[in-house]
């Protein structure tokens, strides 16, 4: 396959007049295109579909871009991670990839070990035999339930607990190695045990925390390295206590954000990127199972959430995830003002360094996997290629 005449975002996060070759499921080319060559051009008109009979895609007037990457997503199209269903994660898949992201870590809640152990090995399980045809699951994000319960946010009260290094122990286990990313509340009796015995292989961030600056500062300290949904389920940031917001930017951590536009507003979106730097940023859905489909009551952890519009609340109000998909989110990033460049990385290559599989994913190189996406200007998809396959295209 290849993929012509479009603009194609670089490793270095910028546009170029390049055609991508595939073979079998990686890229085997990034050709420059000579002066007159081809027709692209970014304000020129989009195809309306491709003709892939003869295995070429012409994306003139269109951008290239990699996959996306969404490291924190619960659920969507009425399935559940914590579900324990392979063919709902099938379902999941299969919605995700019509949306643009071809790549997910399946991210838990706060529940008792057995069912957590359960839902670990489904998940391994359905890692190694790959979802064809959909987005691909690449590891776990296990959000809970090592929390504080006065910031639970939508997370169940009953189930958190104190990290617990043997109990992670076994639910690594449980998950065959493949949990990407582990959350803790580092104020709490054990986090900077599981921290140190975590960090070098997987990614602790902090979360669902009431920890002020210097209990944040020596997570970060012991190899604490990012922030799960930043500003929401922690204290705020102020000018004489800077809390986890602060802590985080002294430590270079990453930070995510959840562009949905109920969980921040525009202003903090556009100043997080100026403050932390478009390298540290990574956008996120955390999406629950209504995301996809009508206002409605649903499930979130054993909770029921309340759906209208594009905001999801538990009984009392509180914000219960997003209903917003990732690829709805870079458009919002980038409508608040963030430069395309910027908010494309922060849905690709920086979540895939997070979760420590950017020697597969995340960018468009020669030998990684060919995961990417044709949109238009304004990111509207017109073809998805997951794996060197094309997934979906445009009507």
């Amino acid at each position: 396959m290849k993929i012509i005449n479009g603009q194609v975002l670089t490793q270095d996060f910028v546009f170029a007049s390049l055609d991508v070759a595939i073979e079998s499921d990686r890229i085997s080319g990034l050709d420059m295109r000579q002066a007159g060559e081809g027709t692209a051009q970014v304000s020129g008109a989009p195809f309306d579909r491709p003709d892939l009979s003869t295995d070429i895609i012409d994306a003139t007037g269109c951008l290239v871009i990699p996959g996306l990457v969404d490291i924190h997503i619960h659920a969507c199209a009425g399935h559940d991670f914590c579900d324990a269903d392979a063919e709902g994660l099938a379902v999941m898949a299969s919605h995700l990839a019509r949306q643009g992201v071809t790549s997910f870590l399946g991210t838990s809640m706060a529940l008792d070990e057995e069912r957590l152990a359960r839902i670990f090995q489904i998940g391994q399980e359905v890692i190694l035999a790959g979802l064809p045809g959909g987005a691909q699951m690449r590891g776990i994000h296990m959000e809970g339930p090592f929390f504080a319960v006065e910031k639970k946010g939508a997370q169940a009260a009953e189930f958190i607990i104190d990290p617990d290094v043997a109990m992670y122990q076994r639910l690594e286990l449980a998950a065959g190695q493949q949990i990407r990313i582990v959350d803790v509340a580092p104020e709490r009796p054990g986090a900077l045990e599981l921290t140190q015995y975590a960090a070098p292989h997987t990614t602790v961030s902090l979360a669902h925390t009431t920890a002020n600056y210097q209990q944040a500062l020596a997570a970060f300290a012991t190899g604490a390295s990012h922030v799960t949904h930043l500003f929401n389920a922690m204290p705020p940031f102020s000018h004489r206590d800077p809390g986890v917001v602060g802590a985080a930017s002294d430590a270079g951590a990453t930070v995510e954000m959840i562009c949905d536009g109920v969980h921040l507003h525009p202003s903090v979106v556009r100043s997080v990127f100026k403050w932390f730097g478009s390298d540290k940023v990574v956008l996120v859905s955390d999406a629950m199972r209504a995301c996809g489909l009508s206002d409605g009551s649903y499930d979130l952890g054993g909770q029921t959430v309340r759906v209208e519009g594009n905001r999801a609340t538990l009984a009392d109000g509180t914000i219960a995830g997003s209903v917003t998909d990732l690829m709805q989110c870079l458009r919002n990033a980038v409508s608040f003002g963030v430069p395309a460049e910027e908010a494309i990385r922060a849905a690709t290559a920086n979540p895939a360094r997070v979760a420590r599989i950017d020697d597969q994913v995340g960018s468009l190189e020669i030998g990684k996997k060919a995961d990417l996406l044709v949109v238009t200007p304004e990111l509207e998809l017109k073809a998805v290629v997951i794996g060197g396959q094309a997934i979906m295209l445009a009507d």
